[in-house]
């Protein structure tokens, strides 16, 4: 944009509309200028402003000119039609973005040079040091999760680190910028804090040292009385209602609200917390805490639902706050459930009571940890026919709010994968060990300071086993799909893999689901200096994710004998006949399982305190109706009841394109 010296008539102008300025030279302005946009201004230090030919529509129906409007502004670039109305103090070191609204706050300003939270470090799950993340705006959970995790290996993090650095470096800065048409009003001080384009600020409290990346597709909400400093908000970002952040990274989409505090926590996409308080946490993807009781501290949780009371321990009054916790993905905490740190809990297991013999439970997912006076009882796989589970499972897909084209966090939503069916099948094999060690005939197991009933115990061996065939079924029946099958030949084709990377190990990298051998060749590239920059290692984390499904396939391959005793290469069409036999099995058995778990949400129990007045059982039917609607109606019964026939029909399909 072109800017000119003003004239002496736009000068008088200003004046005589109550501005002033010690050196009238340092302004500049762009053309079309009109001095009546602009009273009670005062201008110090070089400011250059611009257009203001426009109309602000405040509150969405209150017009008014655009302009400089009883405020200080102090060494500032103000774009096109923007409005700056009643700044208590003043505004100091900024670039403003074109059709910005900026009312009734007091005071943005720059304190010297600034990384705006970029590098900014944060004590994850131990609080006393060791696991430190450096938060950056285009920080990733997958990202972190190696930060945090892999301490290990000294070279990887320390290179690692030096990207950061180097970022870092490029953010920083002495002048602060507020980009276009954001709206910050009724707010307190901001300093030293970059806003991202459509932000939308409005009763914040205080704001230091901080980024916000916002953006028109995707923008960032912060509401009254929010109080942050040292942070990171990402696009489609909520803080909102009195939420309290120091050192906290909030991931896209990412809503703290209602009097939510966080201290040195990390939460990526979709998490969701409200009430209750965080502390040194690494929140994945899509942990849920909605609860004034509950604190979350120390841990590491991914598409967490934290009920009310939940609570953790880090702190055992010996070293110090120094003990950390492990949930792995899709786990429930129930209501006043507490867990003393250290313990790791299982992929998609529920805990329920108090729990201080620090439970380990990751060989073991799908499950249940029960305290029942004072002793924890262990109920293997029993959550694979939860209709919670599945209905989880459904539903964090469709919650992804995330708008943003940029999504830094590459999620894996599957239930089954190779990182949960690798466990199950370990976990089969240490239910097998456990019962022979002990002996077929005991009633009760113990595995780790945790009881295990005999019938639990052969029940959750079932579940693992039909969740395996109806995983390792799908993948079969998935690449046999579509045309007719020739022959034998035909088929070995379509079942050979098409990429040697998916053997081995699999790890949950906190929502991105990948081989050992593929990380660990990501790391090793770190190391060893051949990856330069943070935007090319999350070129090579999308790369994984993208190739999700051809890595699957290899796993499975390389695992067929394991589970069905017999090659991939070595299957005639009759073993497929066979396979599929099982798989349909499964999948109706485990469908049944959750059609009857359903079931128990229409039960007469559930429906005491329905038709208090209605004078007999009809009567509180028919309210109970009325309200929750009937089972054979319900969305989810439907989808299960939908699910057998579509897999009945698949089964089907497959059978008449194989040759007889």
């Amino acid at each position: 944009m072109t800017y000119r010296k003003l004239t002496s008539d736009e000068r008088l102008a200003l004046e005589s509309n109550g501005c002033r300025c010690d050196n009238w030279d340092a302004v500049e302005v762009a053309d079309p200028f009109c001095p009546a946009h602009y009273r009670n201004a005062t201008f110090v230090g070089d400011i250059r402003l611009g257009t203001t030919g426009g109309t602000i529509m405040r509150n969405g129906n209150i017009p008014m000119s655009p302009g400089v409007y009883d405020a200080f502004l102090h060494n500032c670039v103000v774009g096109d039609d923007v409005l700056i109305n009643r700044i208590g103090n003043f505004i100091s070191g900024y670039t403003i973005g074109n059709r910005a609204v900026i009312e009734n706050t007091a005071c943005i300003t720059m304190e010297g040079t600034s990384s705006f939270g970029n590098g900014v470090e944060v004590s994850v799950l131990n609080e006393t040091g060791g696991r430190e993340v450096p938060i950056y705006d285009c920080l990733s959970a997958h990202v972190a999760y190696i930060i945090a995790m892999y301490r290990h290996d000294k070279k990887l993090v320390n290179n690692l680190r030096a990207m950061i650095d180097r970022y870092v470096d490029s953010r920083r800065s002495d002048r602060g910028f507020i980009g276009n048409d954001v709206s910050v009003i009724n707010t307190g001080t901001i300093t030293n804090v970059y806003i991202g384009e459509a932000t939308t600020i409005n009763g914040a409290k205080s704001l230091r040292n901080g980024t916000v990346v916002s953006e028109a597709a995707d923008p960032v909400y912060i509401g009254p009385n929010v109080m942050a400093k040292d942070f990171i908000m990402l696009a489609g970002a909520k803080v909102d209602e009195g939420a309290v952040l120091l050192h906290t990274f909030v991931g896209q989409a990412t809503e703290l609200t209602r009097l939510f505090s966080a201290h040195d926590s990390l939460f990526f996409a979709n998490c969701a917390c409200e009430n209750g308080e965080s502390a040194a946490i690494f929140a994945g993807p899509y942990t849920v805490t909605m609860h004034k009781s509950s604190l979350l501290i120390a841990g590491m949780f991914s598409f967490l639902n934290a009920g009310s009371g939940s609570n953790q321990s880090n702190h055992m009054y010996k070293l110090g706050p120094i003990h950390q916790g492990v949930v792995d993905r899709g786990s429930k905490t129930t209501s006043d459930s507490y867990v003393l740190w250290p313990a790791h809990i299982g992929a998609f297991s529920l805990v329920m009571g108090r729990h201080v013999s620090h439970p380990d439970t990751s060989r073991l997912p799908f499950s249940y940890l029960i305290e029942t006076a004072g002793i924890p009882h262990l109920v293997p796989g029993v959550n694979l026919k939860s209709v919670g589970t599945i209905r989880d499972a459904m539903k964090w897909p469709k919650r992804d709010k995330r708008r943003t084209p940029n999504r830094l966090d590459f999620i894996n939503f599957n239930l089954l994968s190779p990182y949960t069916v690798q466990k199950m099948m370990d976990g089969t094999e240490l239910l097998s060990n456990i019962e022979a060690t002990a002996g077929e005939t005991s009633e009760r197991y113990s595995y780790q300071g945790m009881e295990i009933k005999a019938s639990a115990l052969r029940k959750g061996r079932m579940y693992y086993g039909m969740a395996i065939d109806k995983f390792m079924g799908n993948s079969v029946l998935k690449r046999l799909e579509g045309d007719p099958i020739a022959d034998e030949a035909d088929m070995h084709r379509r079942l050979r893999t098409t990429t040697a990377a998916g053997g081995g190990e699999w790890f949950d990298l906190s929502g991105l689901i990948a081989p050992r051998t593929e990380i660990e060749a990501l790391c090793n590239d770190i190391a060893e200096e051949r990856i330069g920059s943070i935007q090319d290692v999350n070129n090579r984390m999308k790369a994984l994710s993208d190739l999700y499904y051809e890595m699957e396939w290899t796993w499975v391959v390389e695992n067929f004998s394991r589970w069905w005793g017999k090659e991939v290469s070595e299957l005639t069409l009759d073993d497929v006949r066979a396979i599929a036999e099982r798989w349909r099995n499964s999948v109706i058995t485990l469908d049944k399982m959750l059609y009857d778990d359903a079931r128990k949400e229409f039960s007469s129990v559930a429906r005491i305190g329905f038709g208090l007045d209605a004078g007999n059982d009809n009567g509180r039917r028919r309210d109970f109706e009325q309200v929750r609607g009937e089972f054979e109606r319900d969305p989810f019964v439907r989808m299960v009841l939908d699910h057998i026939e579509s897999k009945t029909a698949l089964y089907h399909d497959l059978i008449s394109r194989l040759p007889e």
